[in-house]
This record gives structure tokens, sequence and C-alpha cells, in this order.
């Protein structure tokens, strides 16, 4: 008996030691939730709250251009709707610029950014697209020469750029298997910070998941490249990454993803005429539909 009970309890203490699974949903208040970020955001719930871990919403409302509170408090009412409650407070990266800047300063500490005074049309007419994407890969015509080195910003506007080096990541996705992705040839030297001072998507996304402890994130396969960019942030600052499972884009009828402008396709028209069991089971199997029905 205290053979069995010692086991027990080893049991036990190796379950305490199981890092929390932590999911996430981020999205961005731009406009009315579509199909696709329902999809999105139940794929997320659901592998979070399956394996009894938590599930947290962050807005992420750093473009102070598009982004609206209206927007965002319309979002928290549409995931209520649609039963995929959260844990904890929301969060607001427009109220996290204080990590950002930490960060960023370490980077620029260690000599891997720079500044870049390049316009839109010059990086445009210097750099090629990237093969698959269309994602246009800077050229690097504000690099110094000899980086990483600590460099003093240009006296102009610039944006701040990282450097990377000419050299792989490798990670496994949960649905897309092993990838590899050189960062100089497939991603270029990324921004940071925008030249109007506005916090770039890969280092508010990368600091806000290491800090609020994410260990898996589930979004579009539209951002699979971007997780290669995120995966050396992490590495850069110190912290270990997430698992990533990107899932498939949904189509409109054009056999375009789905975006905001596709109106009959959004939440908007969606929710007077239909219930939350009508509305998921347009994104789900019938098994997934039945588990989100056990977990809500």
């Amino acid at each position: 008996m205290l053979g069995f009970q010692s086991k027990i309890g080893t049991f036990a203490l190796m379950k305490e030691l199981e890092p929390k699974i932590r999911g996430r949903f981020a999205p961005s208040p731009t406009g009315r939730m579509h199909l696709g970020n329902v999809y999105a955001a139940v794929q997320s719930w659901l592998s979070a709250r399956s394996r009894g871990g938590e599930w947290i919403v962050r807005i992420e409302d750093i473009d102070r251009q598009r982004s609206r509170p209206e927007y965002a408090e319309q979002l928290l009412r549409d995931l209520e709707w649609l039963g995929l409650g959260w844990d904890g407070p929301v969060e607001w990266q427009s109220r996290r610029s204080e990590f950002y800047e930490a960060a960023l300063g370490r980077l620029a500490a260690e000599g891997r950014t720079y500044g870049c005074t390049c316009t839109r049309a010059q990086i445009l007419v210097s750099s090629a697209p990237h093969q698959s994407d269309g994602r246009v890969i800077y050229g690097g015509h504000c690099r110094p020469q000899g980086m990483p080195r600590v460099v003093a910003p240009p006296q102009e506007r610039h944006a701040v750029r990282l450097w990377v080096p000419d050299r792989d990541v490798e990670f496994t996705d949960r649905n897309f298997g092993p990838q590899r992705v050189n960062l100089a040839r497939e991603c270029g030297d990324f921004v940071l910070r925008r030249s109007d001072g506005a916090w770039a998507y890969q280092l508010a996304v990368t600091v806000d998941d290491a800090l609020m402890g994410i260990t898996e994130v589930v979004r579009g396969a539209d951002l699979l490249l971007s997780a290669a960019q995120q995966i050396y942030l992490f590495e850069l600052l110190g912290y270990e990454p997430p698992e990533y499972a990107h899932i498939p884009l949904l189509l409109n009828a054009q056999g375009e993803r789905l975006a905001k402008r596709d109106r009959a396709e959004s939440l908007d028209e969606l929710r007077p005429k239909s219930t939350p069991e009508h509305v998921l089971a347009r994104v789900l199997t019938p098994a997934e539909l039945a588990l989100w029905q056990k977990l809500k």
C-alpha cells in the first residue's frame, strides 16, 4: 500500500510540475467579427479548454488609425454570445507600451537594431516579394555594416528594424508539421517600431505572449511565416516560445480569404437570424461542435 501511495504522490507532483496550458485569442478591433475570426477563436478556445487550460483574450489595438473601442466592445459581446468565456481580465496592447519599450531597449543595447529612413515606396522598389505570400522582404538599404553592433539612430524620422542573421529557424507546427525558415532570405530585417512611433506586430505579440505565459498559439495559416520571426525574438529575449498550431483560412465564394468586407459572413449579419450553435456548425465538425457544447 505504501508503494502504491508513493506512486500516486509522484504522479501528482509530476502533474503539478507540468506547465499549465494557456491559449489566447488576440483580435484587432478594426471591424465586426466574421466567420474566419469565429473559426480561429473557437479552435483556440477548444484547444485550451479540452485540456483543462486557460484561455485569455488580448485586444491588439496598437494600430491607432484603424482600431476602434466600439469594435473591441462588440467583439467581446460576440465572444460571450458564442459561449467562448475567457480567464482573467481582457488585456489591451495599447496599455502595454512600457513592456515593448523595455524589450526594444534590450535589443538595441545588444546591437541588434538600427534606424531605417526608407519610405514604403523606396522599399517596394528595392525589395523583392516573398515567393509564396507576396510579403515584401527588406533589401537592407539602411542596414549598417558589421551588425550586430550598437549604432546611433538617424536624426530624421525613422523606423526601428531588427537585424536578422543568415540562419534557419526550425519548428514543428501542430497542423503543418516541420518548418524551416531562413531569416535573411525569407523574412529580412523586420520592423519593431514604425516611423510614426507605433509598435510593430512582431515585437508586441512576442513580448505579450512571453509575459502572459502563453503556451500555445492557434491562429490562421497566413501567420505561419511570422512564427519564425517570433521564435527568433523569443530566443533573443530569453523566453521559451509557445507551441504553434496554424489553421487553414476560410474562403469566400470567390475563393478569397474571408475579410471584414464580407458582410454576409459577419456576425453583424448572422447574429440577428442565427443561434450560436448554427453559426459554429458552419465552421466546426460535428465532433468539435459536440465538444464545444460540453465545455461551454
